[in-house]
């Protein structure tokens, strides 16, 4: 009778030494696979970096009515393009208006429009997509199809015919953003329910008779907040870009309420003469946005590695 080997064993060798042998690879690999996951959730130095200039900035601006600011609003015509001094930190702008206090305050109008935006697109983006993804079939067509609409039509046009209609305010902007957004938190969200609904708590919902809305609003929405929050973060980012780039066209926020966008375009005549009227906005502008997509960035793949190990 020929002799029959296991895995992991040869002819020479027992079934003792064959378990012996792949116990070592099996607490080898689990040793990896944690070394792994360690190295991912360690967080770097940028980490820590970004979020102290962003709580820097979110800090300021909160609390700007508290701080020893000169008014952004009232002209010094003795400081008309005025450079740094131990008054004006930052120099003054066209009209003798601190830079310093500008930006400050127009951190408030920039971090508003962002954050309400995105929130406001995210939680009806959210909803919407949840419903195509768990019911499907007509719910899911029309949604898709009011998706395609949306998304086909140029945003630029649309936030211009907005201001048209109803004029420029930080209101209408918020809510034209917010409307550009909701498309694609639809697709996310959808796309994050229909991976959810397929997982076992859900089926034992099911199975227990629960609600639709009730296993949307308890089982689902839980598992679909971690991949909108961490994606609504990085268009917090996007959006305050467009903000800048509608006020420096002159659709955003009217004056004379301080913008990034606004002062970057006010200093756009004297920019080879007096470079820091735009260059000092602009420079915070880059930098906060750069901290928010890289944490932004680094939620997701960290959301990433949890699910590739669920």
């Amino acid at each position: 009778m020929p002799e029959t080997t296991t895995p992991g064993m040869t002819p020479d060798t027992t079934p003792g030494d064959a378990v012996a042998t792949q116990v070592p690879i099996a607490t080898m690999a689990a040793k990896g696979k944690a070394k792994r996951i360690q190295r991912a959730n360690r967080a770097p130095v940028g980490w820590y970096i970004a979020w102290a200039w962003l709580g820097a900035v979110v800090l300021s601006a909160v609390f700007a009515p508290l701080l020893p600011l000169w008014d952004p609003a009232v002209p010094d015509y003795n400081n008309v393009f005025g450079g740094i001094t131990p008054q004006h930190w930052l120099g003054g702008d066209t009209l003798g208006r601190d830079n310093l206090s500008r930006i400050i305050y127009g951190a408030r109008a920039s971090l508003l429009v962002g954050i309400c935006a995105v929130l406001l697109g995210a939680l009806v983006g959210g909803i919407l997509g949840m419903m195509a993804g768990y019911f499907g079939g007509r719910t899911e067509r029309v949604l898709a199809l009011v998706t395609d609409v949306v998304l086909a039509f140029p945003g630029l046009v649309f936030i211009i015919a907005l201001v048209a209609i109803l004029g420029s305010s930080l209101t209408n902007l918020i809510i034209g953003l917010a409307i550009l957004s909701v498309p694609t938190f639809i697709r996310l969200s959808r796309a994050a329910t229909l991976t959810v609904a397929q997982r076992e708590f859900v089926q034992a919902a099911r199975a227990y008779g629960s609600k639709p809305f009730r296993i949307i609003a308890r089982e689902i929405a839980p598992n679909v907040v971690l991949p909108v929050a961490a994606y609504g973060f990085i268009m917090i980012g996007v959006f305050i870009v467009v903000e800048g780039s509608l006020s420096f066209l002159g659709l955003g926020i009217p004056p004379p309420t301080p913008s990034w966008g606004g002062m970057i375009a006010g200093g756009r005549t004297e920019l080879l003469n007096f470079p820091h009227i735009s260059l000092f906005p602009a420079a915070v502008m880059f930098l906060t946005v750069l901290s928010i997509n890289y944490i932004g960035e680094r939620t997701r793949k960290q959301f990433e590695v949890k699910e590739s190990n669920l």
